[in-house]
C-alpha cells in the first residue's frame, strides 16, 4: 500500500481499484484503435453503466453509485489512464447530464431519466456553447418561444449549439435558450430534451486533434418542439443551472488531466528502463532521471490538489477556488509531463505507434473545456 493509500478508505480504494482493473483490462488495450476510428464502441459503454460509472454522482435511491467526490474523482482517473475519450463521456455525462435532473428536476423528470442514465441505457450531453459564446455562458442566440396554455403548452427552440460531447451518442440533452430576451441573464432557461425530437440535429461531428474516440458535435435547433413540463427548474434559471456544478465539473476535469498525465509517465518510465544508451538503460543517466523525478513531484502535486478540492466538496465546504487551482494545475500539469514523456522517447515519441503522442494531443483539450485555464485564473483571483 502506497503512503497516498493509508488517506483512503476502504470503499475509495474499492472504487479506485475496480475502476482500474476494468481500465486496464477492457479500455487500455483498445484506447489507441478507438482513437483512429474515432469512436467508442457500445459495449465499453456498456460495462462503464454495468459497473456503475455512469450513476457516481446519483443516490442509490435512483439507482446510481453515489459515494463521494472523492472516490469520483479517483475513478476518473483511472478511467483516463486508460482510455481519455471514455473519460470525457464518463464526465460529461455525469456532471453535466445526470446533476442538473438530480439537482431541479421534478420528481416526475427525476424518475424517468435519472433510472436509465446511472446504468447507461440513455448517455447525456449538455448544451450550453454556441458558436459565437463560449465562457461567455450567458450571451447566447438560440431562442425558446412558448405556445399554447396548460397541458397542451410547449416551447419552441431555435438556434445553434458547438462543442457538444456526446452529442451524436446522447439520448437526453439539457438545452439552454433565451426566454426572455428583455432580462438578460435573467432571461435564461434550461430544457430537458429527447434527442428523437424533431428537429434536434447533429449538424456534424468534429474531427479533433485528441480524444477522438469521444464525440463532439455541432447541434441545430429548428423548430423543436418541446413540452412545457420538460422545462428544468423554474424560467429564468437557466444561468444558475449552467454554473451549479462548476465545482464537480472542474474536480473532475482535473482528475482527467492527472490520469492522461500517469499514463505517460508510466510509459516514460518503461521506455526509460528498457532503453540502451551509451551502454546502459537511459533512466540511469541524471538528465532523465532528473527528468522523471520532476514529472512524478508535478503529478503527485496535482493529485493532491485534485483529493484536496474533492474532499472539501464531499464535506460541503465551498469550493470553488481550489476546484479552479485543481483544475488549473492538473491540466498544465498533464501538457508538461506529457511532452517529457514524449522527450524522454526521443523520435520514437513523435511516431503514432507509441501511446505517448496521443496522451499528448489528449492532454491538450484538458486547459480548455469546463473553463479554460485564464477562466481558473480569474476566479482564483477573484477568491483571493
Amino acid at each position: 500500500m502506497s503512503n497516498m493509500d493509508a488517506l483512503l478508505s476502504e470503499d475509495q480504494r474499492m472504487v479506485r481499484d475496480a475502476a482500474r482493473t476494468f481500465s486496464q483490462a477492457q479500455l487500455a488495450p483498445h484506447a489507441a484503435e478507438w482513437d483512429k476510428l474515432g469512436a467508442l464502441p457500445e459495449s465499453a459503454v456498456k460495462q462503464m453503466g454495468e459497473l456503475g460509472l455512469l450513476g457516481m454522482l446519483v443516490p442509490a435511491e435512483w439507482g446510481g453509485t453515489r459515494t463521494d467526490d472523492l472516490a469520483y474523482a479517483l475513478a476518473l482517473e483511472e478511467v483516463a489512464a486508460g482510455c481519455a475519450s471514455s473519460a470525457t463521456l464518463m464526465s460529461v455525462h455525469n456532471s453535466v447530464g445526470c446533476v442538473p435532473i438530480l439537482k431541479f428536476g421534478t420528481p416526475a423528470q427525476q424518475q424517468h431519466w435519472l433510472p436509465r442514465l446511472v446504468t447507461g441505457e440513455v448517455i447525456g450531453a449538455f448544451c450550453l456553447t454556441e458558436p459565437h459564446s463560449g465562457s461567455e455562458a450567458h450571451a447566447l442566440k438560440t431562442r425558446a418561444v412558448l405556445h399554447g396554455t396548460g397541458a397542451e403548452a410547449y416551447w419552441v427552440l431555435n438556434g445553434s449549439k458547438q462543442f457538444v460531447t456526446n452529442g451524436e451518442r446522447a439520448g437526453m440533452a439539457i438545452v439552454f435558450a433565451v426566454t426572455d430576451p428583455a432580462l438578460g441573464k435573467k432571461g435564461l432557461s434550461a430544457f430537458i430534451v429527447d434527442t428523437s425530437t424533431p428537429g434536434f440535429t447533429v449538424a456534424r461531428k468534429e474531427a479533433k486533434m485528441g480524444i477522438r474516440a469521444s464525440d463532439t458535435c455541432a447541434i441545430t435547433l429548428d423548430g423543436c418542439r418541446v413540452p412545457a413540463a420538460n422545462m428544468l427548474g423554474q424560467a429564468g434559471e437557466g444561468l444558475k443551472i449552467a454554473l451549479s456544478n462548476l465545482e464537480g465539473g472542474r474536480i473532475g476535469i482535473a482528475a482527467q488531466a492527472v490520469g492522461i498525465a500517469r499514463a505517460a509517465m508510466d510509459a516514460a518510465k518503461a521506455y526509460a528502463a528498457e532503453r540502451l544508451q551509451f551502454g546502459a538503460p537511459i533512466e540511469q543517466h541524471q538528465a532523465i532521471g532528473h527528468m522523471l523525478a520532476d514529472m512524478h513531484t508535478r503529478l503527485n502535486a496535482a493529485r493532491l490538489l485534485v483529493h484536496h478540492a474533492a474532499r472539501l466538496r464531499t464535506a460541503g465546504v465551498p469550493c470553488i477556488s481550489e476546484a479552479s487551482q485543481a483544475k488549473l494545475f492538473a491540466s498544465e500539469t498533464a501538457e508538461w509531463v506529457c511532452s517529457k514523456a514524449i522527450q524522454i522517447h526521443g523520435g520514437y515519441g513523435y511516431l503514432e505507434d507509441y501511446a505517448v503522442a496521443r496522451h499528448y494531443r489528449d492532454a491538450r483539450i484538458t486547459q480548455i473545456y469546463e473553463g479554460t485555464s485564464e477562466i481558473q485564473k480569474i476566479v482564483i483571483s477573484r477568491h483571493l
